[in-house]
């Protein structure tokens, strides 16, 4: 099993898919690398040699922000946000909807369930 990024990444799929199984790389950023790095789109991750997988590894750590590096920076956007005191920081800080969305029904995701209401009935 490859380890790439700190992720180990499926032996049976094919390169591009299996990239994608690393937090930060979709679709497009895992065929970007692949052509990139010289790569036939049908290989699968068991056909590739150690040359091969260290390739890749070199190009996702020169081009693109993956995994640890990421999650630590979307985090301190919202904590940023938060801080401000702004409107998204806000919502963030109250687990509401931060994108506009209605809150008087649904809104279930962020909110979480639904709890009932002492002393309401009719």
């Amino acid at each position: 099993m490859a380890r790439i990024a700190g992720v180990n990444i499926p032996n049976n799929k094919r390169v591009h898919v299996a990239l994608t199984y690393i937090h930060g790389i979709g679709p497009a950023k895992a065929m970007e690398i692949v052509e990139k790095t010289n790569l036939d789109t049908t290989r699968r991750v068991q056909d590739l040699t150690d040359a091969e997988i260290l390739r890749i590894r070199e190009a996702i750590d020169a081009d693109y922000t993956v995994e640890g590096d990421l999650r630590r920076e979307n985090a301190q956007n919202i904590k940023r946000l938060m801080d401000l005191g702004c409107y998204r920081g806000l919502r963030h800080r109250r687990g509401l909807p931060v994108r506009g969305q209605r809150t008087h029904t649904n809104a279930r995701t962020r909110k979480g369930p639904a709890r009932p209401i002492a002393g309401k009935k009719k």
